[in-house]
């Protein structure tokens, strides 16, 4: 009996010490997110000056807003991604109408905007098809958007785009969607021809 209550008596002082240790934070760590199998298929809506692919998993929805005001002519177009909360802001702009050298100005203006927030700030050319040239911008740190371009023919035709998170900018927590997703941009801007 005595050696039973002895055991006891031990076991529970054992316990008693072994909670007061010192506690260790656990990190800080983000939710798994299951990304789908990349798949495109083709934007081709007649009447629009240009065709691209898009992946399955985005829906092009014409914009109709522009903060607050109707958007420049009728090819401005979102790929939203519902299963993201993200969406790929497309705004089409005609050169002769609009005058190039503006365009390409407010385009890199436009980016520089996010200065504030931005660590950095990468302006790297791309060149997709025929007469598709352009600037990608990949911006660094928690701004409001990390990536952005614009590509054109320079005589005719001007796209600029960029992804937008409907949520507070957290470029650790966005970052591997982010990365999914501007895949999706490249391939838009390799699949992109200009009409007329």
């Amino acid at each position: 009996m005595k050696l039973l209550l002895t055991s006891c008596l031990i076991l529970l002082v054992s316990v008693f010490i072994s909670c007061n240790s010192d506690p260790v934070p656990k990190p800080k760590g983000y939710f798994k997110i299951e990304l789908p199998e990349k798949k495109y298929i083709l934007f081709d809506k007649p009447g629009y000056p240009y065709t691209f692919e898009y992946p399955v998993y985005g829906d092009v929805l014409k914009d109709s807003t522009f903060f607050d005001d109707k958007p420049e002519n009728e090819y401005w177009v979102n790929i939203d991604f519902p299963q993201f909360d993200g969406r790929v802001h497309l705004s089409y702009k005609t050169i002769g109408s609009n005058d190039f050298s503006k365009l390409v100005e407010d385009a890199f203006k436009m980016t520089s905007k996010h200065t504030l927030k931005a660590t950095s700030i990468d302006e790297l050319p791309v060149k997709g098809g025929p007469g598709v040239s352009g600037f990608v911008f990949d911006v660094g740190g928690n701004a409001a958007t990390g990536k952005q371009f614009f590509v054109t023919d320079s005589v005719k035709h001007f796209l600029r785009g960029a992804l937008y998170f409907n949520s507070t900018p957290n470029y650790d927590s966005i970052q591997p969607v982010e990365q999914f997703l501007y895949k999706d941009m490249q391939h838009l801007i390799q699949t992109l021809k200009w009409r007329g």
